[in-house]
């Protein structure tokens, strides 16, 4: 019994490693914060890039540049401005939607995103611009998060996790508006 005490008071007494026992606590709850900061910042430098990208794009139609937008010349517009958007040509969605403001109609807030559960994309559309037509353009990628079973990576496939489209991935949207310039030839 004395041996046990002494044994006690020796181990409650004795202060080594009580180090290594605080930094096996505290480390993988600021490593978590590390992993979520990155994860958070290349979302953001891949948000960043997609508005880049889809601006610049725009500017070149607005400005006469691309006088005649497709779908693909846009994409490779785009894409080739933020080209650190994972296979962006792949899993870029483009929408075009012109406007008359003499008869208005709201922009709706679904926007068209690609569909990984299917193999073939639908096609989208794009009509011949008028003189002075208002033009919305939206982008819409689908990104696998770098960290997907950690902290935001996590977070962001299980809030989407109800769109079937999604997979294990999240959309990034941008969107850009122009005004068709009237020194367009008119037919």
């Amino acid at each position: 019994m004395m041996r046990l005490r002494k044994w006690v008071r020796t181990f409650v007494a004795d202060d080594s490693g009580v180090v290594t026992v605080e930094f096996l606590i505290v480390f993988p709850i600021f490593f978590g914060f590390f992993l979520m900061t990155y994860e958070m910042g290349i979302i953001s430098v891949r948000n960043v890039m997609l508005e880049r990208g889809i601006d610049m794009a725009v500017r070149e139609v607005r400005i006469g540049v691309m006088a005649e937008p497709t779908s693909a010349l846009l994409k490779e517009s785009i894409c080739d401005y933020a080209k650190i958007l994972p296979d962006c040509e792949n899993q870029l969605e483009l929408e075009m939607l012109v406007r008359d403001v003499r008869a208005w109609v709201d922009i709706p807030t679904d926007v068209a995103c690609v569909d990984r559960s299917v193999v073939t994309q639908a096609a989208v559309e794009f009509s011949n611009l008028g003189n002075n037509d208002i033009v919305f353009l939206r982008a819409c990628i689908r990104i696998d998060p770098m960290l997907p079973t950690t902290g935001i990576g996590k977070a962001i496939v299980d809030a989407a996790e109800g769109d079937d489209a999604a997979g294990s991935s999240y959309a990034l949207i941008a969107s850009a508006s122009f005004v068709v310039e009237p020194f367009a030839d008119e037919d």
